[in-house]
């Protein structure tokens, strides 16, 4: 899972919730523009209520968290950094998803793809990695 799709590809990532470390990134971007702490202090892994949770579910009580506390989200940048499997086909999808998760215009939410040139872990087809950057505004 990435941006709220699953991506076809032979391997796939592990973790408490459907693992997808873009939307996770995303979360902390959020949080930590807020400083509201980070993914881990709202949904703690281990328990049993996240378990294979959708991200976006996750995200949408972020939105809901941060609304309630005066915060409007202006713009969502992120970068996928992988070798493979190849996203320029999903990112439009991806964004999609997370525009309407977020209700944000879709000209406000960016989500890139790299790789890291085959060097170390990432360019070995090793690990996947992201990152976010979020802007919001208090409003209240």
């Amino acid at each position: 899972m990435l941006g709220g799709m699953e991506i076809p590809f032979d391997r796939g990532l592990d973790g408490w919730s459907d693992a997808d470390v873009l939307t996770h990134a995303i979360i902390d971007a959020l949080l930590g523009a807020a400083a509201m702490g980070d993914i881990g202090m709202h949904f703690p892994p281990g328990k049993a209520e996240y378990k294979n949770i959708s991200s976006l579910k996750l995200l949408t009580e972020i939105k809901k968290k941060l609304t309630a506390a005066g915060w409007q989200i202006n713009n969502i940048d992120a970068t996928v950094i992988a070798e493979k499997p190849h996203l320029r086909e999903y990112i439009d999808t991806m964004r999609e998803r997370l525009s309407r998760t977020l209700d944000l215009p879709l000209a406000q939410v960016s989500v890139k793809a790299s790789t890291a040139n085959q060097v170390g872990p990432l360019g070995q087809e090793e690990a996947i990695a992201t990152m976010a950057i979020a802007s919001i505004e208090k409003i209240n």
